[in-house]
């Protein structure tokens, strides 16, 4: 037993170190006054009388490394019991700070939808007539959908969980519109859906698209995280903590370089 394990039990209120100790010392002594008494040829009572103090502090010491050994294992089980605790805590934290990150990506999806739809309609465009005039034409003959309506469909559809929707939706978006200030949306919401899915190669390639394509997108930092968590779900691991630790260099500032930090310090990997 332990010197450490004995002072966890003092201070648990248990039997301390030092009584521990000092039973021990009595025990030496009493060993050492039975030598003498056979050494000066004492009577046999006397003899019987060191043994029987002896067996008697002997028994105290037994009891009292039981007590000692019953005290530690309690002790270590509190102590896993906190691991536990705390590791859950983690988790749990980690999961809301996903959702955090998705809430702010939603937010800021439609704070552009908002300022898309203030942009004025578009007017009535003229087109010459066969015989040399113009006629006019309205602006919903001139368009076959509303883009915005298109992609907040297929937004709606990703959020309702109909993914096979939602890309049909967001890749007709981009299709129709590569150079609208929502294209990059689009595909970034391609990757999610896929991701969603469980399609993790299929979601490394859009995310690939997303970072490629559009590189100054405020969605660059998010498909770089998925792509480290879809690696890691492939069983990637060493390509996806390449993903992620590229995500905290450079974005270091970004919500989901947050995450990042979190996951990669749970698969063991010092981020400093």
């Amino acid at each position: 037993m332990t010197v450490a394990a004995a002072a966890m039990l003092a201070a648990s209120g248990c039997i301390s170190t030092s009584d521990f100790e000092a039973v021990q010392r009595q025990v030496v002594e009493l060993q050492e006054e039975l030598a003498n008494v056979k050494r000066t040829s004492a009577g046999k009572e006397e003899v019987q009388g060191v043994n029987t103090r002896i067996a008697e502090q002997t028994e105290t010491l037994l009891k009292s490394n039981a007590t000692l050994v019953a005290k530690v294992d309690e002790i270590e089980k509190e102590i896993q019991a906190a691991q536990n605790t705390t590791e859950q805590s983690t988790y749990r934290v980690e999961q809301l700070s996903q959702q955090l990150a998705q809430a702010q990506r939603d937010l800021q999806d439609l704070r552009t939808q908002v300022t898309a739809l203030q942009t004025p309609p578009a007017t009535a465009t003229t087109a010459p007539t066969p015989a040399g005039g113009t006629l006019t034409v309205p602006a919903s003959a001139a368009s076959s959908a509303d883009p915005m309506q298109t992609y907040q469909a297929a937004y709606r559809d990703y959020q309702r969980g109909n993914f096979d929707l939602a890309i049909e939706g967001f890749r007709d978006f981009v299709d129709t519109n590569p150079k609208s200030d929502m294209a990059d949306n689009a595909a970034y919401w391609i990757g999610e859906s896929l991701f969603s899915q469980k399609k993790y190669r299929d979601a490394i390639e859009q995310f690939d698209i997303v970072v490629t394509k559009y590189p100054k997108s405020d969605k660059v930092p998010g498909a770089l995280l998925k792509k480290g968590y879809s690696y890691i779900a492939l069983g990637e691991r060493a390509q996806g903590i390449v993903q992620l630790q590229y995500v905290v260099h450079e974005h270091p500032k970004s919500q989901e370089a947050t995450l990042a930090r979190q996951r990669l310090k749970q698969l063991g990997v010092d981020t400093q």
